[in-house]
């Protein structure tokens, strides 16, 4: 299905057209309509799969730029997010007279009050800053038609549960409510209760964790020669960009003092940083003005890193839904991807369970590790070293053109 399939404003589709946008992704082809009438809904499908789309064209279409009040709130948990999201809604309303504007911490407090005070249609906001907004300053809520709560599980493992609830207590009008999320526990499914209102409920690849368009590879490792097998492995690999992640800030900074010493255009990127470091950071990586990032798991969640080709787990994920936002950050809305995770002897048990859970078809380098029968049954070892540089060649040069 194509975005003119539906009756948005010329303005809109051009600015899509100009965006790469024609196609819908499945969740934008099941929850548009329903957006656009004005139903509540609830979207779950994997990371990477068009979530900020399927809610950003239909709320630019709804918004009455004659009108000049906040019209749409948009909850998401984290700065960065908060910025790809205006950014997103930018695009689309660029040739609109929508305003979209977003309030988060570490941002000075002074300017975002000044905008607020004169035109905003849709508001991305942090749910902390936006509640220390309205604990000092006035924000009229009354001409809100929609509120969304996107990433929702993340919101709530993050323990914004509370702030969630005062804000949602401040719409005391009838207003459609949309809530996203890349997994549903039971927190998420209380929410979906609590606070939306016969949904519609619009959930995709249930059967299958990991998206399609990712290839899983795995390497046996020692646990000494981490280091080593990383470095072997970004010569040898054709690699557009990779994000390279730690489980903590002094993993991430050991780590990059390392390939910094053998590789250009490396950097990092974890919450420790000053505002303005992350958003630098974050903005060169968008603009491909740095190849490796080395993070935290600050960058797993809700980025789009479009000429991302490959994630490496240079350690190992903490839990089988870290993984799954790990990998998302490749292999997005359809393009291909590679997520490369290194596995030392401890490691196994925990592998065996991600296998199991996300339904993962592993990719071996090398040699495989002695796995229960029903780890190793859907895997398959990686080919030999020139056919497999040969496939990875020709799924580079793939990848680069369609990004």
């Amino acid at each position: 299905m194509r975005f003119s399939e539906f009756s948005l404003q010329p303005q809109i589709l051009q600015a899509l057209r100009e965006m790469g946008y024609e196609e819908l992704t499945p969740i934008q082809e099941k929850a548009i309509p329903h957006v656009l009438a004005g139903q509540d809904l609830l979207g779950v499908a994997e990371t990477g799969s068009g979530k900020t789309g399927a809610c950003g064209v239909p709320l630019v279409q709804m918004v009455d730029p004659t009108l000049n009040a906040l019209q749409a709130l948009i909850l998401v948990p984290t700065r960065e997010l908060a910025q790809q999201y205006v950014a997103e809604l930018a695009e689309i309303a660029r040739y609109t007279d929508v305003v979209p504007f977003a309030v988060f911490g570490g941002f000075d407090m002074a300017i975002q009050r000044a905008k607020l005070r004169d035109r905003v249609h849709i508001l991305v906001a942090t749910p902390g800053r936006l509640i220390d907004y309205l604990w000092n300053h006035a924000l009229p809520f009354s001409h809100i038609r929609t509120m969304v709560l996107d990433e929702a599980d993340e919101m709530l493992k993050m323990g914004f549960i509370e702030n969630v609830d005062f804000i949602l207590s401040c719409l005391l009008h009838d207003h459609q409510t949309l809530l996203f999320s890349a997994t549903m526990p039971n927190a998420v499914g209380q929410l979906a209760r609590s606070y939306l209102k016969d949904p519609v409920r619009v959930e995709l690849n249930k059967e299958q964790i990991a998206p399609a368009s990712l290839a899983h590879h795995f390497k046996y490792i020692a646990r000494r020669d981490r280091l080593k097998a990383l470095v072997t492995y970004l010569r040898e690999e054709t690699i557009s960009q990779a994000i390279i992640f730690c489980n903590s800030r002094e993993g991430v900074g050991r780590l990059i003092q390392a390939l910094k010493q053998m590789f250009q255009s490396v950097e990092l990127i974890h919450g420790g940083l000053e505002q303005p470091q992350r958003t630098s950071v974050y903005n060169r990586f968008r603009d491909r003005s740095i190849r490796l990032l080395v993070a935290t798991d600050v960058a797993a969640r809700g980025l789009d890193f479009t000429h991302v080709s490959h994630v490496i787990n240079y350690e190992f994920p903490q839990s089988e839904e870290v993984y799954t936002h790990r990998s998302g950050r490749t292999g997005r809305m359809g393009r291909s991807g590679v997520a490369m995770t290194f596995v030392a002897d401890r490691e196994l048990n925990a592998l065996q369970r991600l296998l199991r859970v996300n339904r993962i078809d592993p990719v071996w380098h090398d040699r495989v590790p002695s796995l229960g029968r029903e780890a190793r049954r859907p895997g398959r070892k990686a080919p030999g070293r020139r056919a497999g540089r040969r496939r990875r060649r020709s799924r580079s040069s793939g990848t680069d053109s369609a990004h």
